[in-house]
């Protein structure tokens, strides 16, 4: 087995809502398809990967130093003692000459190319990433459907607190149980306002509801949310300030009891220790949302999963950002807590496949070979356009 190809795109994912920190008006996604010469019903097999939303495409990084490495290595090179394609050997060639740190938009060039060869390797062996993964990095019995939240609530022109309780409404009757929605963005009393509008939607249960702030608050402010949003008992209270601040996020935690969420901006397993060594988290009820896509791939990611574990933690306290399919299939083969869900955004690239069905707050992340993306019709061309 060798790759024989490779080919990089830049796609936009832009809309015109904004969270307390950025817009989303200039959002773009790095796309690859990574071409190889296992021949199925008459075509080659192809592994295909991107980026998750929030961070700008890395297809520079991709094209100069991350994908040359791997096409210029030996075919042998990336195969394991079984003659399987190894991600984790290709990791290792990827990252030949890079110096320690410097994490971020390479970590993103690099999780690009990891999930393609997941993709890739999952499709040689005929089966679904979730069994792949389980099955050579797990304990080969994968969940057999994973927890999913509805992200959304984000500010945009015009829009009124009806038409948020309306957008929350939808996600109830699309079958999510639990909701989010962002803060930060206006001042504490119209953030409440929001959040109460939220709530009502929600039966006045405010454990269905979580709250973003986009790393967005100094200290005072973020007390200032915590002291006011402690009484509604919430889902949990997420990347309350900038994801390097762990002074601030222990800070709060001391002072906050319900759940903290935070990790969708650490990129590297150096980072996720660092958090969990100064950052207060607490085992028992806060939630780590490192996301795969971003943080050089599951290669890395299952590095992170085993700190995690060596310090306490439950892979049941991971619930990663991202809201696609590739960390869908990770959530269910290694036993995570869930998976991020933003129904109508960020597409192409975000949401699961077109048949997939959300009940209970549950989806099954379906048996296509590989990451399914195929079953995204839409993105699906847009891939296949890439390298034909």
């Amino acid at each position: 087995m060798k790759i024989v190809s490779a080919h990089v795109g830049t796609i936009p994912i832009s809309s015109s809502m904004r969270n307390a920190y950025i817009d989303f008006s200039k959002m773009d996604c790095t796309i690859l398809a990574l071409v190889s010469d296992v021949i199925v019903d008459g075509k080659p097999l192809v592994g295909y990967g991107f980026n998750s939303n929030g961070r700008y495409n890395a297809s520079a990084i991709l094209q100069d130093r991350i994908l040359p490495r791997l096409l210029n290595a030996p075919a042998e090179a990336l195969l394991d003692e079984q003659g399987s394609l190894s991600p984790e050997k290709a990791w290792d060639l990827m990252m030949s000459n890079e110096k320690p740190g410097g994490h971020g938009e390479r970590s993103v060039a690099v999780g690009v190319a990891d999930m393609a060869l997941h993709d890739l390797a999952a499709k040689i062996e005929g089966v679904p990433l979730y069994r792949w993964i389980s099955d050579n990095y797990g304990d080969g019995n994968p969940d057999k459907d994973v927890f999913v939240y509805a992200a959304g609530g984000y500010y945009a022109p015009g829009k009124t607190i009806e038409d948020l309780q309306n957008e929350m409404r939808g996600f109830l009757d699309a079958g999510y149980e639990v909701v989010k929605m962002k803060i930060g963005g206006t001042d504490l009393a119209d953030d409440l306002q929001r959040i109460e509008a939220v709530i009502e939607v929600l039966g006045g249960d405010g454990s269905r509801l979580a709250v973003d702030v986009n790393g967005k608050f100094d200290l005072h402010t973020a007390l200032e949310y915590a002291k006011a949003i402690e009484p509604y008992n919430l889902f949990w209270y997420e990347e309350i300030g900038d994801p390097l601040d762990y002074a601030l996020n222990a800070t709060v935690s001391e002072h906050y009891a319900p759940p903290i969420a935070t990790g969708e901006n650490l990129f590297s397993l150096q980072d996720a220790r660092n958090l969990i060594r100064y950052g207060g988290m607490r085992p028992d009820r806060d939630i780590i949302q490192v996301d795969p896509a971003l943080t050089y791939g599951l290669v890395e990611y299952r590095r992170v999963q085993q700190m995690l574990e060596q310090h306490g933690w439950s892979s049941r306290r991971c619930i990663p950002h991202g809201g696609h399919q590739f960390s869908l299939h990770i959530a269910a083969a290694l036993h995570l807590g869930g998976n991020e869900s933003y129904p109508g955004e960020f597409q192409p690239t975000g949401g699961f496949t077109d048949d997939a069905v959300i009940s209970g707050s549950r989806v099954a992340p379906g048996e296509l070979p590989g990451i399914g993306l195929e079953g995204k019709a839409e993105f699906y061309k847009v891939l296949r356009n890439l390298h034909s």
